[in-house]
C-alpha cells in the first residue's frame, strides 16, 4: 500500500491549486437571508467576482444580482475595496499571495425552482443564485460547504452535490470539479419527506417538502421507480450499469452517465413546474396533486389518484428525460455556458420539444399511462398548436431562437406572434418517428441512442441529427426537417396517425376558442388574450376588456343578460347568428358587434387497430417492409 501511494501521489509543483470555497449559513430565516462567505486561497491581483444572469434550463435573463446585498472583502486585516463594475460584476484589487474572502448576503424569497427560498420552514438554492463566479478560476475545484446554524440544526439536507465530509442530515462540505458543476446541484434544505429506491443499481433518492398528511410516498416511489426504469433501459438497453463519466467521458450506450440522482419536490397550495440538472431536478407542484392514502375516516371512498398526479407524473419524466437530452446531449452553443447573458440556439425544439415527446409517451411504457389517457394527452397537445395563430408567424427553429424575448415574456399577443418549441417540437417528434416506422427501417427510439453515441453523451448540431437519421432510415431527411421545423407549414398528423392505427376524430371546439378568445372566469368574466383572425377579434375585443353582459337581436326574451362565465352566451344567445356585447374598458362602457361563428372542430384521437398502435406506442421495431 506503501508503495502504491508513492506511485500515485502527484508531486508538490503539479498539485492542482485549490480552488474558491463557498460557505452558505442562515443570516436571517424571517428576513429570508442566506449567508455567503466565499474564500479565494490565490486571488488575482485585479480579481473580478461575477454572478450569473440566467440559469441554464430556464431561457430567460432573470437579473440574479438584484438579490445580492451588503457585500464585502477582507485580506487578513486589510479591507479590499469591491468595485462594482456592472449589473453583476465586481473588481477587487488583491494584494498578491494571500486569501482573500469575500462575504455577503441573498435575498432569498422566490418560491421556485429556478432562485431561492428561504423562510422558518424550508431552505432551497441554486448555486447560481448564491455563488459568485470567480473569474480565472471557473476550471478549478470548488466546494461548497453548508452550516447547519442553530435555528436549522434539526433540518436536513437534499443536493445531487458531492459530499466530502456531511453530517448524517447532509450539513457539511460538497466538491465539484468546475463552477459549472457546483451551480448545476441544487439544495433543498428542511423537515421534508424523503425516500429512496435503487433502478439497475443506480441510487435514486425523492423529497418533498411541504406534503399534507394525506401523501403516500411509497406509491409516488413506485410509480417513479418504474418512469426512470423505463427511461434508462430507453437510452441504455436492457442491462444499463453505472461507470465513473470522470474517469469514462465517451460512455458506451449502456453506461449510465450518473451515480446517484435526487428529486427535489415543493409542494405547494398553487404552482406547477420542473428544472433539470444533471443528476438531480428541482419540481414544484400542485399539493391537491401528490398521490393520497386510502381513507379509513370520514366517510371513505373508493379509493382513486388525483386527476393531477399523471400530470405530476409526466413532469417527474420530462425532467428525468432531460437528464440525458439538454443536460448532456446539448446544442453545441451550450458546450460552456456563458453565464453574463444570453446563449441563443435554434435547437431547443429537439431538446424541449421531444423531451415533451417522450415523456407521456415514456408513461405510457411505464405502465402509468393507458392508450386512451395517452391519447387524450396527444389530442390536448395537436388542439394547443391548432389552436395558436402564431403557428403561421413563427418557425419552431425561430420559437427556439427567441425563447428569451417571447416564449418567457408571455403576453396578451403571445398566441398570435409565436408557437411553443415544447408542443410544436413533440409533435415534430411524433410525426419524425412514424414516418419513420412507415418506412420500417428504423424509429425515433434508435435515433435517440444513436446520437448519444455519435456525440458521446455531449454537444451536437442539427447537423448530427440529419446525418444520423440519413444512416439509419437509408435516404436523406432534409425535405421533412426542412418543411417542419423550418417553415410554417402545417404538419401531416393525420395521416400519419391513421397509418398506425389511430383514429382521428374530431369534435366541437370549446366556446373560447370559437370566438378566439382565452378568458380567466371568476369574479367576472376578463378577456385575457384575443385570437388573431377570430370572431372576438373583428368585432373589436381586446385583452383586459371585462365582459360584463350579452343582448341577443332575435327572440322572445329580448334584451341584455349578465355574463358570469363565457358559457353563458349558449344560454343567453340561443340560435341568434348576431349579438351585442356590453363590456367594460379603462371603465368606459363600449357595445361590440360580435358575429357568431358556425363550430369549429378540435382533435380527439381513439385507437383504431390496437396490434398497429401497440407497437408504436411499446416501443418495437418498426415492421420491416
Amino acid at each position: 500500500m506503501t508503495i502504491l501511494r508513492q506511485q500515485t501521489s502527484r508531486p508538490a509543483s503539479t498539485a492542482t491549486p485549490k480552488g474558491p470555497h463557498y460557505r452558505v449559513e442562515v443570516a436571517d430565516l424571517h428576513a429570508h437571508r442566506f449567508a455567503v462567505t466565499l474564500t479565494i486561497d490565490e486571488p488575482a491581483p485585479q480579481q473580478v467576482l461575477r454572478l450569473p444572469v440566467w440559469i441554464p434550463g430556464s431561457y430567460l435573463v432573470r437579473e440574479f444580482s438584484k438579490n445580492l446585498q451588503n457585500l464585502q472583502a477582507r485580506q487578513g486585516a486589510r479591507t479590499v475595496t469591491a468595485e462594482q463594475t456592472d449589473k453583476a460584476s465586481w473588481l477587487l484589487t488583491c494584494t498578491p499571495g494571500k486569501p482573500l474572502q469575500v462575504r455577503y448576503e441573498v435575498y432569498a424569497f422566490d418560491n421556485s425552482v429556478r432562485t431561492a427560498w428561504l423562510d422558518a420552514t424550508r431552505g432551497f438554492f441554486n448555486g447560481t443564485s448564491l455563488c459568485l463566479q470567480v473569474a480565472g478560476q471557473e476550471n478549478l475545484p470548488h466546494t461548497l460547504e453548508l452550516f447547519a446554524t442553530k435555528s436549522i440544526a434539526h433540518w436536513a439536507v437534499a443536493t445531487g452535490a458531492t459530499p466530502h465530509k456531511v453530517t448524517k442530515n447532509g450539513f457539511g462540505t460538497y466538491q465539484a470539479p468546475d463552477y459549472d458543476t457546483l451551480v448545476d446541484c441544487p439544495v433543498e434544505m428542511g423537515p421534508f419527506w424523503s425516500g429512496t429506491f435503487t433502478v439497475c443499481g443506480v441510487p435514486h433518492r425523492f423529497v418533498v417538502a411541504g406534503a399534507p398528511p394525506s401523501f403516500d410516498g411509497e406509491q409516488l416511489l413506485a410509480d417513479t421507480r418504474a418512469i426512470c426504469e423505463a427511461e434508462l433501459r430507453f437510452w441504455h438497453g436492457p442491462h444499463p450499469r453505472h461507470t465513473d463519466t470522470a474517469r469514462q467521458p465517451n460512455t458506451g450506450p449502456a453506461q449510465v452517465p450518473f451515480a446517484h440522482y435526487v428529486f427535489m419536490l415543493n409542494a405547494v397550495g398553487d404552482g406547477y413546474g420542473g428544472l433539470e440538472h444533471r443528476n438531480s431536478t428541482a419540481l414544484i407542484c400542485n399539493r391537491k396533486d401528490l398521490p393520497r392514502l386510502p381513507r379509513t375516516t370520514l366517510a371513505p371512498t373508493t379509493h382513486k389518484q388525483p386527476e393531477g398526479y399523471t400530470t405530476l407524473l409526466g413532469l417527474i419524466s420530462h425532467e428525468y428525460f432531460h437528464t440525458w437530452n439538454v443536460k448532456r446531449l446539448r446544442p453545441a452553443e451550450f458546450a460552456r455556458y456563458d453565464y453574463t447573458q444570453e446563449n441563443y440556439t435554434e435547437l431547443l425544439w429537439f431538446f424541449e420539444g421531444f423531451t415533451s415527446y417522450y415523456d407521456d409517451l415514456l408513461l405510457r411504457r411505464a405502465q402509468r399511462m393507458d392508450n386512451t389517457s395517452y391519447l387524450k394527452a396527444l389530442s390536448k397537445t395537436i388542439n394547443q398548436v391548432a389552436q395558436t395563430p402564431g403557428r403561421k408567424v413563427q418557425t419552431v427553429a425561430q420559437a427556439s431562437f427567441d425563447a428569451w424575448v417571447k416564449y418567457y415574456r408571455q403576453d396578451e399577443n403571445t398566441p398570435n406572434a409565436t408557437v411553443s418549441y415544447y408542443t410544436k417540437g413533440a409533435l415534430v417528434a411524433l410525426c419524425l418517428d412514424l414516418t419513420l416506422r412507415t418506412e420500417g427501417v428504423t424509429t425515433l427510439d434508435a435515433v435517440m441512442r444513436a446520437l448519444w453515441s455519435r456525440c458521446a453523451g455531449g454537444p451536437m448540431t442539427e447537423q448530427d441529427l440529419m446525418t444520423v437519421l440519413e444512416q439509419l432510415g437509408q435516404r436523406p431527411y432534409t425535405k421533412e426537417l426542412a418543411r417542419w421545423v423550418h417553415s410554417t407549414a402545417e404538419l401531416p398528423l393525420a395521416e400519419l396517425l391513421e397509418s398506425h392505427g389511430v383514429q382521428v376524430n374530431r369534435e366541437p371546439d370549446q366556446v373560447a376558442q370559437q370566438l378566439g378568445l382565452r378568458v380567466k372566469e371568476g369574479n367576472g368574466l376578463f378577456i385575457q388574450q384575443v385570437l388573431r383572425g377570430g370572431p372576438a377579434e373583428k368585432a373589436g375585443f381586446a385583452a383586459g376588456d371585462e365582459w360584463l353582459a350579452v343582448e341577443a337581436a332575435t327572440g322572445s326574451a329580448r334584451g341584455p343578460w349578465r355574463m358570469q362565465v363565457l358559457d353563458d352566451l349558449t344560454l343567453y344567445a340561443g340560435n341568434a347568428k348576431k349579438v351585442q356585447a356590453l363590456v367594460a374598458r379603462d371603465r368606459r362602457l363600449l357595445t361590440l358587434p360580435l358575429t357568431l361563428p358556425r363550430p369549429t372542430q378540435a382533435v380527439r384521437l381513439s385507437v383504431r387497430d390496437a396490434t398497429a398502435a401497440n407497437r408504436w406506442l411499446d416501443g418495437l421495431p418498426s415492421a420491416q417492409k
